[in-house]
């Protein structure tokens, strides 16, 4: 029987109002929103729904804003009875992949993100790093010219998301991620600076992986009990013990996303839901095979219409 993948978003799927229909709709997501504010003690559900944009882009709180908006939304599917055979999440939805599978309770994993983001923004200063996506070139072609730029910049640049074909996000150093960005044109690619205030998923973020590491090791991390496909490895997490590197490691890690969805597709899996705010995940699925089922659940009319299509393939 094919199989079905819950995939979880990371930081940049976030927008004012996300959740806000469903806790209206739901008690058990509204329930969700009140233990995210209790643990964090500020009023994260407020910044979900009302904003201001500006704050709610800040890394210390998009992380566990993302994270608790889809945690609501996992708890509806689950609680409708529809559980995944593997979850994956792309950088930041890792943890939350890990809370479905029940290596982390959300009580855990909110304060944990929010502080993970402090850390990875405290980590570069601002208007040192930053991040682009090069889309239309091939994978070895952008990490050569990520090469020739640190070479001639004599500065940190490299690929740091490899979504799907075509789209590859680089990171580094500003001035070395401007030259990797002038070469793709010069190449018939395109580049789009990225609108984030450091460089993740790079080099440069060593610190911060340095900082998480204390911060893990004071959570007790659980064996999963759904298998869970690991950004740094694109392979499944084999075990408890493996999870506090993988985590400390995925901060200044590339994130093998094109690799994780075809790993999963490898082991029979049809169906790929997007459990979260937005559908940018959705979209690099279909990139990478357009014939799998995608579908996602954001609110209470994408909820439902997963609940009907989910049912019948499951």
């Amino acid at each position: 029987m094919a199989k079905v993948a819950f995939l979880f978003p990371g930081q940049g799927a976030q927008y004012v109002g996300m959740g806000r229909d469903l806790a209206a709709q739901f008690p058990e997501a509204a329930q969700v929103f009140d233990v995210a504010n209790s643990v964090l003690n500020f009023d994260l559900k407020r910044l979900c729904w009302e904003g201001p944009e500006a704050e709610l882009k800040r890394t210390a709180n998009q992380q566990p804003a993302v994270l608790t908006t889809s945690v609501a939304c996992l708890r509806l599917l689950t609680g409708a009875g529809l559980k995944p055979d593997v979850v994956a999440g792309l950088s930041l939805g890792e943890y939350t992949a890990l809370v479905a599978a029940e290596s982390l309770t959300l009580e855990e994993a909110v304060p944990l993100v929010h502080l993970r983001g402090t850390f990875m923004q405290e980590a570069v200063p601002l208007g040192v790093g930053g991040m682009a996506a090069i889309l239309g070139l091939p994978t070895d072609l952008v990490e050569e010219l990520c090469s020739r730029a640190g070479k001639e910049t004599g500065l940190t640049v490299q690929g740091a998301n490899y979504n799907c074909p075509g789209q590859v996000v680089i990171s580094g150093h500003i001035p070395a991620v401007e030259k990797v960005m002038d070469l793709a044109k010069e190449a018939g690619g395109k580049a789009v600076r990225l609108s984030v205030t450091a460089p993740f998923h790079s080099r440069l973020l060593a610190r911060a992986g340095e900082m998480l590491d204390g911060a893990l090791s004071q959570v007790t991390l659980r064996e999963p009990q759904i298998p869970v496909v690991a950004n740094v490895t694109a392979d499944y997490v084999p075990g408890r013990e493996a999870l506090h590197s993988l985590l400390v490691r995925q901060v200044y890690s590339p994130v093998r996303w094109e690799e994780s969805i075809r790993r999963m597709l490898a082991d029979g899996v049809r169906t790929f839901v997007e459990v979260g705010p937005s559908r940018h995940l959705s979209g690099f699925v279909k990139k990478i095979d357009k014939t799998v089922k995608t579908l996602n659940v954001e609110d209470a009319h994408s909820l439902g219409k997963v609940l009907d299509s989910v049912g019948r393939v499951c």
